[in-house]
C-alpha cells in the first residue's frame, strides 16, 4: 500500500534526524516507525473494558486526597449559573 502525507516542516526535519542517526532512509524509518507504532496497539485499541476502566479511575485518583473537600451544593446548578439572571 502506498500512502501519501504532507508533514509539518519540524516533523519532517525530527524524521529525517532520526532517520540519519539509525543510518536509513526516511521512507525506510517513517515505515518502521507506523509498524512499530500499530503493532503496539491491540486490534480492538479504544474499547475500553470494566478493568481497564476502573484502572483508569484509580490513576485518576492518585493525588486526590490533596484536594480541597468541597460540599455538595458547591455543585449545584445555581452555583455554575449564578451570574445569569
Amino acid at each position: 500500500m502506498t500512502i501519501q502525507l504532507e508533514l509539518a516542516p519540524q516533523t519532517e526535519a525530527s524524521l529525517k534526524a532520526q532517520a540519519a542517526l539509525q543510518g536509513i532512509a526516511l521512507e525506510e524509518y517513517a515505515l518502521k516507525v507506523l509498524e512499530e507504532a500499530a503493532a503496539s496497539r491491540p486490534a480492538g485499541a479504544g474499547k475500553l473494558t470494566r478493568e481497564g476502566f476502573h484502572a483508569m479511575l484509580k490513576e485518576l485518583q492518585k493525588g486526590s486526597e490533596k484536594l480541597p473537600k468541597l460540599a455538595t451544593s458547591s455543585f449545584s446548578r445555581e452555583s455554575f449559573y449564578e451570574d445569569r439572571a
